[in-house]
C-alpha cells in the first residue's frame, strides 16, 4: 500500500508526464526538424539519429528502473512490536551487535543505521537521499544508481540536441544566404515552426542539461563524501549547536562530546558500492548489480530485541 500511494502522489505523477513528453518532443524535434531537413543527403543523419536515439534509449532504460526499482524500503514487521520497555534495552543494544539501529515513530519498527523516513513514500528508506518527484520515488540504497544513470544521459541528450540545433541552424543561414531560400522553402515546412521548434528545444535542453548536471554533481560529492544530504544537514546543525554551547558556556569546544559519524571508506569502494563491483563500462548500463560485501542490504527487519 506504502508503494501505491508513493506512485499515486499528483506532483510526481506530474513529472514523470513532462519527463517522457520533453524526451519523445525532443526526439521528434531533431529528427524531423534537425537532421532530415540538414543532414538528409548525407550518412551523417543516420549516425546522429541512431546516437541520439541510442542515448535517449538509455535515458528511458535507467529512468523506469529508477521509477519502479526498490530505493531500499525497510520492511514493516508483521506483528506490532511494544516500545514501551526500549529505554531500558539501550545496553543490550549496543551488547547485540545493534548499535545505530533505531526506532522510527511513524513506520513503528526498528530501522538500519542511515535508514530515513519519507513523508511522501511512508516507509523509512536505507541511506535515502531524497525523494525525487522526477521518478516519483526515493533515492536510497537500492535504486541511486538508476537515479545518477538518468541524470548522465539526461545531460548528454540536452547538450547532444543543442549542438545538433546550434549546427542546423548555421546550415540554414548558409542556405538561406546562398540563394536556396526556393528549394529549401519547397521541401520543408514554415520557416517561423522551424524556429519555434528549435527556440523551445534550446530552452528545455538548457533548463534540464543545467537542471541535472547540478543534481550529478550533488550526488557524485554525497557519494565520494559518504554523506547524503539528509547527513550533511544532521551535521551542520550539530556543528552549530557545539558551537552556540561552547560559546554560552566556559567548556571548550574541544572538550564538548562528538559523536562520530560513520566509518570512511576509499572513494573507489564508495563509488563501487552504489555502481556495482564489475567493468568501469557496466557503470554506465542500468544492470543490476551485486551489493557490496560488508555492510550489505542483507538483514534482519527485527533485529533481537526483547520487546
Amino acid at each position: 500500500m506504502a508503494v501505491l500511494r508513493c506512485r499515486r502522489d499528483p506532483c510526481g505523477v506530474i513529472c514523470l508526464i513532462l519527463t517522457y513528453f520533453s524526451v519523445f518532443y525532443a526526439d521528434y524535434v531533431v529528427i524531423q526538424y534537425v537532421l532530415i531537413p540538414a543532414y538528409s543527403d548525407s550518412v551523417w543523419c543516420t549516425l546522429h539519429g541512431s546516437v541520439f536515439n541510442l542515448i535517449l534509449l538509455l535515458l528511458l532504460a535507467c529512468h523506469s528502473k529508477a521509477v519502479f526499482s526498490d530505493p531500499g524500503m525497510v520492511p514493516l514487521p508483521d506483528t506490532a512490536i511494544d516500545f514501551s520497555d526500549l529505554r531500558s534495552q539501550s545496553s543490550r543494544m549496543n551488547e547485540r551487535g545493534c548499535e545505530g539501529w533505531t526506532v522510527c515513530s511513524r513506520c513503528e519498527t526498528y530501522r538500519p543505521p542511515r535508514a530515513h523516513h519519507c513523508r511522501v513514500c511512508q516507509r523509512c528508506i536505507r541511506r535515502m537521499d531524497h525523494h525525487c518527484p522526477w521518478i516519483n520515488n526515493c533515492v536510497g540504497e537500492l535504486n541511486q544508481k538508476y537515479f545518477i544513470q538518468f541524470l548522465f544521459y539526461t545531460g548528454m541528450a540536452s547538450l547532444y540536441s543543442m549542438v545538433l540545433v546550434v549546427s542546423a541552424w548555421v546550415w540554414r543561414i548558409r542556405n538561406e544566404r546562398g540563394g536556396d531560400a526556393e528549394k529549401e522553402s519547397e521541401e520543408t515546412p514554415s520557416k517561423h515552426l522551424i524556429v519555434a521548434h528549435y527556440i523551445i528545444l534550446l530552452v528545455e535542453s538548457v533548463l534540464f542539461g543545467v537542471f541535472v548536471m547540478v543534481i550529478f554533481y550533488d550526488q557524485l560529492v554525497s557519494i565520494i563524501t559518504d554523506e547524503t544530504p539528509i547527513e550533511q544537514m544532521r551535521n551542520r546543525l550539530m556543528i552549530k549547536d557545539r558551537a552556540s554551547s561552547s560559546s554560552s558556556s566556559s567548556t571548550p569546544s574541544s572538550q564538548l562530546p562528538h559523536h562520530p559519524s560513520h566509518t570512511r571508506k576509499p572513494k573507489l569502494a564508495l563509488l563501487r558500492e552504489v555502481f556495482g563491483r564489475g567493468s568501469v563500462f557496466c557503470w554506465l548500463l542500468p544492470l543490476h548489480s551485486s551489493p557490496p560485501s560488508v555492510g550489505g542490504i542483507t538483514y534482519s527487519a527485527l533485529p533481537d530485541y526483547d520487546v
